[in-house]
């Protein structure tokens, strides 16, 4: 996995991790009603969640990938086409929920907040299967390399931590100049074009 590739992958997985979701939604409303620090707890517990599926991920497409050999192929040709499917599909996805901040400020555990993010995460068991896509388009499962693996991890916290640590950093401001609502439609459309462009990126290596 050289530089570029690894400067690739943190991009598309910084639009990604921009996108507003149910993640999002949980670090906003913890950092804005309890303060940055349970917002930056849940970031934590999410990108723990995420870094665990990342190597089971990696794992599981290693040994795919030296059981099948050249028919691995087939496996990076299904991996794109479910990329450009997720893509296709945040394009056409309808605005978020609003988010409120109005609940209780009672007192919260800086461990609860941790536990949430990653229980949340934790519970979305099918970005084992995004991350298993996503990866072979930046690096080569059929030569893995220890420093390949480290890359990885390191692109995943810092893309996945730094985005929801931002969030929770501007909480009250999104809640307040928003009125409730993480709305825009540009992270989504981003996300949706990076992951139709790796999805074909991947099938044109295959």
């Amino acid at each position: 996995m050289n530089v570029t590739d690894s400067v690739f992958l943190l991009v598309v997985m910084l639009v990604l991790a921009a996108v507003p979701s149910a993640s999002v939604a949980l670090v906003v409303v913890r950092s804005a009603t309890h303060g940055f620090a349970h917002g930056a707890a849940v970031a934590l517990g999410i990108v723990l969640a995420d870094v665990l599926f990342a190597l089971l991920a990696i794992l599981g497409m290693t040994v795919i990938a030296e059981t099948m050999g050249s028919l691995f192929a087939i496996v990076k040709i299904l991996g794109g086409g479910y990329l450009i499917w997720v893509g296709v599909s945040l394009l056409r996805a309808p605005k978020p929920k609003p988010i409120s901040a109005s609940g209780s400020a009672a007192a919260a555990s800086w461990m609860a907040s941790l536990a949430a993010g990653f229980v949340l995460t934790l519970g979305d068991l099918k970005a084992i299967l995004f991350y298993a896509s996503l990866f072979p388009a930046f690096v080569n499962m059929q030569s893995l390399a220890p420093v390949d693996i480290g890359l990885i991890l390191i692109v995943t916290v810092l893309a996945v931590g730094g985005v929801k640590l931002i969030y929770a950093y501007a909480a009250r401001r999104i809640v307040g100049k928003l009125s409730g609502r993480v709305n825009s439609a540009l992270p989504r459309r981003l996300a949706g074009c990076a992951m139709i462009g790796s999805g074909a990126y991947l099938v044109s290596k295959s």
